[in-house]
C-alpha cells in the first residue's frame, strides 16, 4: 500500500481512538464503567500520532532531503505591510507538527501601522474579524498555476485574543477541530498546483470570498480570494504553505523563499510588493 494512504488510514485510526477516548470519558457519567478504559483510546492516539511524525520524518530523510534544501521561490501571497508569526525561519516544523504538510508553513498578520492591529489580553473576551486589519486583504496566486481545490463553505468565527478565549481555543475548539480532519483544521482554503509537483495552500480564507474554482488557471499576483478567520485560527491572518502533494492529509511540506522577501523571521514586519503579472503570451510586466 502506498505510503500516503498508510499515512491517510493513520490519521483516520487517530482520530477514531480519540473520538472514543472522549465517548467514554462521557459515558463514566451515566455508567459505572471504569475510568481506565478511557485511557486505552487515548493511548492509542498518542503512539499513532507519534508513528505518523516518527514516519513522515523519516521519509524525509529517505527520499526529501535534497529537495527539501532547495527552497522554492514563488511571489508572496500578499501585498502591504505584514508581520511573520511561526515561520519556518526559526525552526521547523514551524508549527510544531508536519500533519497537514505545515513542516515549513508560515503565518503572517496584516501590520499596516503600529497599533492598527488589536493585542491580547482579558478584555474583550473576542472580537469580530473587520476588528482586524488583515480581514478581507486581498490574497494573491504566488506563481502561474491551476487551482486543484477551493473551499470557503465554512463560517468566520470569532477572534480568540483573551486568555479565556485562548484557554477555550485550546482545549476544546483545537480537540473539536482535529476530529474533524484536515478541512476543519485549515478552515476554508484553496491550493494551487504550480508545477513540478509543488502545491501551495492558502488556510483560514474568508467565507465566500474566493474568486476561482477547482480547475480554474490563475496567473501570479491575481486576486483568487480575502484572508479570513476560519477554522483552527485565532485571528485573521494568512496561512502559506507549499507541499509535495494536492492532499494536505497526504502531504509533506516544501520549504519557500519569497522573491525579494526570503523567509520572513518571526516577529520580523516586512512589505511585501505586488508580483509582476503575465499576460496571455506570458511577458512579465510591472505593477500597474
Amino acid at each position: 500500500m502506498p505510503s500516503t494512504s498508510i499515512r491517510k488510514l493513520s490519521a483516520l485510526a487517530a482520530r477514531l481512538c480519540l473520538l472514543a477516548f472522549l465517548g467514554l470519558v462521557v459515558a463514566q457519567f451515566f455508567t459505572d464503567l471504569s475510568y481506565w478504559w478511557a485511557w486505552i483510546p487515548l493511548a492509542l492516539w498518542m503512539l499513532i500520532g507519534f508513528g505518523v511524525n516518527r514516519s513522515a520524518s523519516r521519509a524525509r530523510s529517505e527520499g526529501a532531503t535534497a529537495r527539501a534544501s532547495e527552497p522554492v521561490t514563488t511571489a508572496a501571497p500578499v501585498t502591504g505591510r505584514w508581520k511573520a508569526q511561526n515561520s519556518p525561519a526559526d525552526k521547523v516544523p514551524s508549527h510544531g507538527t508536519r500533519a497537514y504538510g505545515q513542516a515549513y508553513a508560515i503565518d503572517i498578520v496584516a501590520e499596516p501601522a503600529s497599533g492598527a492591529r488589536p493585542g491580547f489580553g482579558w478584555w474583550p473576551l473576542a472580537r469580530r474579524g473587520a476588528d482586524f486589519p488583515a480581514f478581507g486583504a486581498p490574497l494573491l496566486a504566488v506563481a502561474d498555476a491551476t487551482v486543484v481545490r477551493a473551499d470557503d463553505r465554512q463560517r468566520d468565527h470569532l477572534s480568540r485574543t483573551s486568555w479565556l478565549a485562548l484557554a477555550y481555543f485550546l482545549v476544546v475548539e483545537g480537540l473539536v477541530r482535529s476530529l474533524g480532519g484536515a478541512r476543519r483544521v485549515i478552515g476554508n482554503h484553496v491550493i494551487l498546483d504550480l508545477g513540478g509537483g509543488t502545491y501551495a495552500l492558502y488556510a483560514h480564507v474568508r467565507h465566500g470570498s474566493l474568486t476561482v474554482r477547482t480547475g480554474d488557471r490563475v496567473r501570479a499576483g491575481q486576486p483568487i480570494g480575502q484572508c479570513g478567520n476560519s477554522g483552527n485560527s485565532t485571528e485573521p491572518h494568512v496561512h502559506f504553505q507549499l507541499m509535495d502533494a494536492a492532499d494536505p492529509d497526504a502531504a509533506d511540506g516544501l520549504p519557500f523563499t519569497w522573491r525579494g522577501l526570503g523567509v520572513p523571521a518571526n516577529g520580523e514586519i516586512f512589505e511585501a510588493a505586488a508580483a509582476p503579472a503575465t499576460d496571455s503570451d506570458g511577458v512579465v510586466s510591472g505593477p500597474a
